[in-house]
C-alpha cells in the first residue's frame, strides 16, 4: 500500500490531490464522499474540518477506506428537539 507523503484542496474543483510516496497522484471528490458517509450536518463538517486544515489526514483516511468508523466516533451530537 502507499504512502500519501502530500495532499493539497483545490477550491475551485472540490478535490484533494494526494501524491504517494512512489509519485501516484490521488484524485479524491470530496462531494462524492461526503454523499457516500455523511449522513448529517455535522458529520458533514468534520469532514469539511478536515479538508480544510488536514488535507493529508483526510486523503489518508478516505484512502484507508475508513471514513464511516471515523465519522461515528468523532461526531457526537444532540438533535434540537431533546435539548428543549
Amino acid at each position: 500500500m502507499d504512502n500519501i507523503v502530500f495532499a493539497q484542496f483545490d477550491m475551485d474543483s472540490g478535490c484533494v490531490y494526494a501524491w504517494t510516496d512512489d509519485g501516484n497522484l490521488i484524485l479524491i471528490d470530496c462531494d462524492a464522499v461526503e454523499d457516500a458517509f455523511a449522513d448529517n450536518m455535522y458529520q458533514r463538517s468534520e469532514l469539511d474540518y478536515l479538508i480544510y486544515n488536514d488535507p493529508k489526514a483526510y486523503a489518508e483516511l478516505v484512502w484507508e477506506g475508513f471514513p464511516d468508523l471515523y465519522l461515528k466516533t468523532a461526531t457526537d451530537y444532540t438533535l434540537l428537539r431533546e435539548l428543549r
